[in-house]
């Protein structure tokens, strides 16, 4: 069991999300928070004397803590030094908890490796703070066996031989990966990203869409770590695959974001973004800032950001709720309402995206034509008309199935939606 107390000199509801950082580990408890100013993080002193005198003269009296969670992107391995030495304590900062959460909800070998990656700068911060240790008790640097090498070099190549190791499982994975999003591609099924702020609500709302039973949403940061695709249908019953992501966070450390950019990298290639808000939390707006900063940094093509769907959810929490952003849907995940207009605006963009067209054609029955449309397009309707042997066939068909059928049945009567 693990006792912490919460530093850091940000707002009230930052804080709190730190708490809530805490919160998410199994076995970790939260016995204060404090708001005090600090100073660079990457100085040695990062509170002012008299501050960091209080802090010292709190953290004494509680025999009880285990760890300080000061909430900072991350501190230099000599200030965390300084201020062990002083506590008594561990002292985590925000990359060190984040990590800690992401090597806890990891389950895929994807996940795994890309947590690894994201330890290393960490693994390099500690040895540089055990190589000063070491030199201060033995009176400087020793070469290890007669090999030529310091203590310090022959880590720093084992680190960098791992890290090199770790990439190249990743390449593996991310080739791995193209392969099936060619295999996709081939099945011409649409595909939409679900993005936003961690504990938004993403996981539930795919589960809502889908209505696959084996999704359980996790309330807490980080549940999900992993891309994971789900298969749904639209109004008019095409099929699509909603894709599952890693939310996002203020201050997520940058080294992080660049491990995850593997599993970021499969957003590029969607139809469509759905971009989840949690509307009833306070920061609503700071979160939604977070997400568009975090995917304009993904480089994605303009016409991905420009049609984005806007989501506000979890408004069964709130009287009477209207979205005052232009084109931002309102639903409840959980409850189902607004669902069915989120689904027809999806199908609307889904069908620019992808050059889908809505047709209605005249085929014999007879002939081969309604089996091809069964198999190569989304049949919507069919209206027979038994006495003549033929029917009207409403269907979605990409534009180049169209051509295909075009060329294999010229004479067929073809109408446009």
């Amino acid at each position: 069991m693990h006792s912490t107390i919460v530093i850091g000199d940000l707002t009230e509801l930052q804080i709190a999300e730190a708490v809530a950082l805490v919160d998410t580990l199994q076995n970790w408890t939260v016995l204060d928070k404090i708001i005090i100013p600090t100073k660079n993080p990457n100085k040695k002193f990062v509170f002012g004397k008299g501050n960091f005198q209080v802090l010292t003269e709190k953290i004494k009296k509680m025999p009880q803590l285990t760890a300080v969670f000061l909430n900072v992107e991350r501190i230099s391995s000599l200030t965390k030094k300084e201020l062990e030495d002083a506590w008594g304590v561990k002292v985590l900062d925000r990359y060190t908890v984040v990590l800690h959460i992401f090597r806890c909800n990891a389950r895929t070998k994807e996940a795994k490796l890309q947590v690894a990656l994201a330890e290393i700068p960490l693994l390099r911060s500690n040895l540089k703070n055990e190589v000063s240790q070491r030199d201060q008790q033995r009176g400087g640097s020793r070469y290890i066996m007669g090999s030529g090498e310091t203590f310090l070099e022959t880590q720093n190549r084992v680190l960098k031989e791992r890290e090199l190791k770790i990439r190249n499982a990743l390449q593996k994975l991310r080739r791995k990966r193209g392969l099936l999003r060619t295999q996709r591609r081939k099945c011409e099924f649409p595909m939409v990203s679900v993005m936003g702020y961690t504990n938004c609500g993403k996981t539930t709302l795919i589960k809502a869409l889908t209505g696959e039973a084996g999704l359980q949403p996790r309330d807490q940061l980080f549940a999900t770590l992993d891309i994971t695709a789900h298969g749904g249908y639209l109004p008019s019953h095409m099929a699509v695959i909603y894709v599952d992501t890693i939310g996002f966070l203020t201050d997520l450390p940058h080294n992080l974001v660049e491990s995850f950019s593997a599993t970021l990298e499969e957003v590029a290639y969607s139809d469509l973004i759905v971009h989840v808000r949690d509307i009833t939390h306070p920061e609503t707006n700071l979160q939604k800032a977070t997400v568009l900063s975090v995917l304009r940094n993904l480089n994605l093509p303009s016409h991905l950001l420009d049609s984005m769907v806007e989501v506000h959810n979890k408004v069964d929490l709130i009287e009477r709720y209207e979205p005052t952003e232009e084109n931002a849907l309102a639903i409840s995940a959980l409850h189902g309402h607004g669902l069915e207009e989120l689904k027809q605006e999806i199908e609307k963009k889904i069908l620019t995206a992808t050059g889908k067209k809505i047709l209605t054609v005249d085929i014999n029955l007879e002939g081969p034509q309604l089996s091809w449309l069964h198999k190569e397009a989304t049949v919507q309707e069919v209206e027979v008309e038994p006495e003549d042997g033929t029917a009207r066939v409403k269907v979605i068909i990409s534009s180049s199935a169209f051509g295909r059928y075009k060329n294999l049945f010229p004479n067929s009567k073809i109408c446009m939606s």
